[in-house]
């Protein structure tokens, strides 16, 4: 039976959470001051983990309207959305709208061209397709190093934090799931739910090899380093009084 059916899935949600720059990780805030400036705010904040103080600067982005073209089979609608400035547009993107998922097909710019990807403040129209397919963004780190990715799955699509999932021919394990609220590491959650699922590589095997004199003779017991005629049991069962085979003195024939 696999052990990680048996799990009793259990959320965790960060409160106020951000990047501490000392973990050098998201982790939850408490929230020790905070102070108005224009349209946003200046929080100060303090670690849950490690009790670092710093300050976040919150400042909306600015906003910006944009026409879209929703296609749904063969009827068609144009409706104007609030977007952020800073908010970038690529083909195929997906994003919901009146409780439906729609996915960019055309994006066209203030000179007409039409290109794979665009910031909101270049873009004149958008044309999309309703789709029942969700865009889930990832960060994976290998090591030191991380890189951003982008998956496209069906709506009703599940991921589960501290599960393995296969990415380009490699295997990688669901280190936390982003939800916008917060975090889980070890939940079950929808992917048109994620905002951002963290990836990191799974430990190689020989971070699984024996270390200990004792971790050794178990694993040579458990023919795990190859096949042993003779194993030699752990100090633990022969201290039980249980006297290991191979010295056991057999009675002489009668």
């Amino acid at each position: 039976m696999d052990g990680d059916e048996d799990w009793e899935e259990e959320e965790e949600i960060l409160e106020n959470a951000t990047h501490c720059p000392t973990c050098d990780n998201l982790e939850g805030h408490d929230i020790l001051k905070e102070k108005n400036v224009g349209s946003g705010a200046d929080f100060l904040v303090r670690c849950q983990v490690c009790s670092h103080v710093h300050t976040i600067e919150f400042r909306p982005p600015v906003a910006k309207s944009i026409p879209f073209i929703l296609t749904d089979g063969p009827h068609s609608q144009r409706i104007v959305l609030v977007i952020d400035a800073d908010e970038e547009f690529v083909i195929n993107d997906v994003f919901e709208e009146d409780e439906k998922l729609w996915k960019v097909h055309q994006i066209e710019r203030k000179d007409g061209t039409q290109p794979d990807h665009a910031l909101a403040t270049e873009i004149e129209r958008i044309t999309a397709i309703r789709t029942d397919r969700v865009r889930v963004k990832m960060t994976l780190t290998r090591g030191e190093d991380s890189h951003a990715d982008v998956i496209i799955v069906p709506q009703e699509t599940t991921f589960t934090a501290s599960h393995l999932m296969e990415h380009e021919g490699e295997t990688w394990r669901i280190r936390a799931i982003h939800t916008g609220s917060g975090r889980t590491l070890r939940g079950t959650v929808q992917a048109p739910d994620i905002k951002r699922m963290y990836l990191h590589e799974p430990p190689r095997p020989e971070h699984f090899a024996p270390r200990t004199p004792r971790e050794r003779r178990q694993a040579w017991k458990e023919g795990k380093l190859g096949h042993n005629p003779n194993p030699i049991r752990p100090k633990e069962e022969i201290k039980k009084g249980v006297t290991p085979s191979f010295k056991r003195k057999k009675k002489p024939r009668r």
